[in-house]
């Protein structure tokens, strides 16, 4: 019997596995931090570069203010932040000392939990990321070991890694991260024992993704195998292409007779949340996923397949999908098998839809992909394919950007931008669109309330509003009377 902590993903990665990254708003955010924070979760999987530019651009709101009033709801519950060490929101390389002003600036606004993702597992770089965290003042921070499949990553492969986060000082947890739901309960019976043998006493987590029916068996155990937390979504947000449901995995992990100590009720009470709020906006339900072989060989993330087919959709391409997965493969293993995680998916999925679609393959090949060949991102975990690489350097777009300068340091920046302005604005002008944060910020502040049952009304009421023929509506409950009329100049008034 042992004691297991749960970590909620439903905010972050849930939203970005189910709902495209865009489904949640501060609103919705604000309505359910509250019971999140009874609940008694380890930490909540909160944001991420990618999450704060989706909150600008998608709906113009502030992902600092968000933040601040999530900690403000949530005084005790850990907020994690998720990031490579060497990008914010865009794509494009930042300055080292950008980093350090956005691990600053997190912390200030109430980040206190930080996982440090060197997709690469470059550790060197997982070391100054980690000691430039602790210099910010995060309190936790957690190694990644990003779990995947191939002919160089095996269970002493990342054995050897969780003995260098062991020796790390800066380091306080690790966890083994499975983006693409492929570590089966056979194969984690060999590599969990192995990293806990390694990790001398540095707690281990696991986060994996339910995409093909793999994490619940594997979660339940998990405990028996020296994991101390798993991770989990809640509700409307928990499985499919997310990580397993909590309350199926509290059940799960009880009947294996092991301790989670959550408040049930409020943890339902989550749940209710996001089912209500799926159904008040028409968004997908994670459901219990079959096997499906294929995410084997091509190991696309959730979030990143829910984008992919998405996209292929809007270009009238859907019917190109089978095709695009099995592309997928052979790109990564030309690419030297870079792990599927953030922001490496994006990169071989793009190719290969480049590949597909095109007269040729490799005859197009984005940026990204030219800077992953030129080195940007790391040394890949095994050598890239001599043929592919010298077709993609052997362009004018490869040698233009062998040139590029080095990223401007914060100072920099700041003689780019208006004086006055905050870091947390600089941040924002820095990595995103110039129209993107403008508009946010014409916006104003986002709405600090939203409850799902009230859904249909609203929008009934926006209905009748649109129609000029209705002049009055009275509704009418027990207990309430709401009276609304037309004014003379066409507006509804209450």
């Amino acid at each position: 019997m042992a004691d297991v902590g749960l970590v909620d993903v439903s905010i972050r990665d849930g939203n970005q596995s189910l709902w495209g990254a865009t489904g949640l708003r501060t609103g919705h955010v604000l309505q359910v931090a509250p019971l999140l924070e009874r609940v008694g979760f380890r930490a909540l999987d909160y944001s991420s570069s990618t999450a704060m530019g989706v909150a600008v651009r998608n709906h113009q709101e502030d992902p600092w203010e968000r933040l601040r009033l999530t900690r403000a709801a949530m005084p005790t519950t850990k907020l994690q932040f998720i990031g490579t060490g060497f990008r914010f929101i865009s794509w494009q390389n930042s300055h080292p000392e950008t980093m350090q002003l956005v691990y600053d600036r997190l912390v200030v606004n109430g980040i206190d939990r930080v996982v440090v993702l060197d997709p690469m597992h470059d550790m060197d770089a997982a070391r100054e990321t980690a000691r430039r965290l602790k210099q910010a003042g995060v309190d936790e921070v957690i190694g990644a070991l990003t779990f995947t499949i191939s002919v160089v990553h095996d269970d002493a492969f990342y054995a050897d890694l969780a003995g260098q986060y062991a020796a790390d000082a800066n380091v306080d947890r690790v966890y083994v991260k499975d983006p693409a739901g492929i570590l089966s309960a056979e194969r984690a019976r060999t590599l969990l024992p192995a990293i806990v043998a390694r990790l001398g006493g540095t707690p281990l987590e696991l986060h994996s993704h339910a995409t093909i029916g793999f994490s619940p068996l594997t979660y339940s155990i998990a405990p028996e195998l020296g994991v101390e937390v798993v991770q989990v979504g809640s509700g409307a947000l928990g499985n499919g292409s997310s990580l397993p449901e909590a309350r199926r995995t509290v059940a799960n992990l009880r009947e294996m007779g092991h301790r989670v100590d959550v408040d049930d009720r409020a943890l339902g009470l989550v749940c209710d949340f996001f089912d209500g709020l799926a159904e008040a906006e028409g968004l997908p339900v994670g459901r219990p996923q079959d096997f499906d072989a294929a995410f084997l060989h091509h190991q696309i993330a959730g979030g990143v397949m829910t984008t992919t087919r998405r996209q292929l959709r809007e270009i009238g391409m859907e019917h190109r999908f089978e095709a695009l997965v099995e592309e997928v493969g052979v790109v990564r293993a030309e690419l030297g098998h870079p792990i599927m995680v953030t922001p490496f998916p994006q990169m071989v999925v793009s190719q290969a839809l480049f590949n597909v679609i095109g007269e040729e393959r490799y005859g197009n090949v984005p940026d990204q992909v030219i800077r992953y060949v030129l080195g940007s991102f790391g040394k890949p975990t095994a050598p890239i394919d001599a043929g592919v690489q010298d077709r993609i350097l052997d362009r004018p777009r490869a040698r233009e950007l062998a040139a590029e300068p080095p990223p401007p340091t914060p100072a920099e920046l700041r003689r780019q931008f208006r004086r006055g302005i905050s870091d947390e604005e600089l941040l924002l002008r820095a990595h995103m669109p110039e129209e993107q944060v403008d508009a946010m910020l014409a916006a104003g502040p986002a709405p600090r309330h939203f409850n799902p049952s009230l859904a249909p009304v609203l929008t009934l009421l926006q209905e009748l509003g649109s129609r000029t023929s209705v002049h009055d509506l009275a509704v009418t409950t027990p207990g309430l009377r709401l009276s609304v009329r037309r004014a003379p100049g066409g507006a509804p008034v209450a």
